[in-house]
């Protein structure tokens, strides 16, 4: 299986570093093809502008989208981003590795999403879903928080359910361009237990990893089948 791990922390001793590292050898030892796409290390800028394109359809009016479209008909993609958009068609998992920050992904990845998942290739249009271009290949989350694992609850936690708040990665992009989501893998409170605790982590993560390409998909996405023409949903009839 060919595994694209998309590792975003500056720091090469971080324990977001260290399970990216976990992933990379238990993967490679399964006999995996891994590719590592650490984005501090490529200095991926993650700012969408003109510069993304070799050459522009419209150069009087910038439209990122539509020059997407243009640049991956016209091979006119900046090198960088061809490269990763190559390394996302030949996966067959996607692992994004990441802390969080202010309930989101680092700018380094949310730029690398922009970029990398290009409209006319990936999505466009009612190619979304279970109609978008990456339908067939699974996606997961590896991420890193200061937070307690209480205060993520969907009863009574203070930030409330954590796949809530994970939603516009989990569907608004990773489920959107098709793929099958499985569960998210957390390591609470990082910055603040022991390094035995944090060894206990990433055996608990090497355990997951070596069933992780065989795991089934934990969230369901909506299916373009059941939605009409102005996408909204159809009613069946009463009988």
């Amino acid at each position: 299986m060919n595994i694209l791990i998309v590792h975003a922390h500056p720091e090469a001793k971080s324990f977001c570093a260290a399970l990216k590292n976990t992933a990379v050898s238990e993967l490679t030892a399964q006999g995996h093809n891994v590719e590592v796409s650490d984005l501090y290390a490529l200095n991926f800028n993650p700012v969408a502008d003109k510069n993304d394109f070799i050459a522009l359809e419209n150069p009087d009016y910038f439209n990122y989208a539509l020059e997407q479209r243009h640049a991956v008909e016209n091979n006119l993609l900046s090198p960088q981003i061809q490269t990763e958009l190559e390394k996302l068609q030949r996966c067959d998992l996607l692992l994004l590795n990441f802390p969080l920050y202010w309930f989101s992904v680092p700018a380094i990845l949310k730029g690398w999403i922009d970029k990398v998942f290009v409209s006319g290739k990936i999505y466009g249009g009612r190619r979304i879903y279970n109609k978008a271009g990456l339908v067939g290949k699974k996606a997961a989350i590896c991420l890193t928080l200061g937070g307690q694992e209480q205060m993520f609850n969907a009863n009574d936690g203070i930030h409330g359910d954590i796949n809530i708040l994970l939603k516009p990665l989990i569907q608004g992009a990773l489920g959107y361009v098709g793929f099958d989501v499985l569960k998210p893998f957390i390591a609470w409170h990082v910055p603040y237990i022991s390094d035995e605790q944090r060894q206990k982590i990433l055996e608990v993560w090497k355990n997951r990893l070596k069933n992780i390409t065989t795991e089934n998909k934990l969230y369901t996405f909506p299916n373009l089948d059941n939605y009409d023409k102005s996408l909204r949903k159809i009613k069946k009839e009463n009988k």
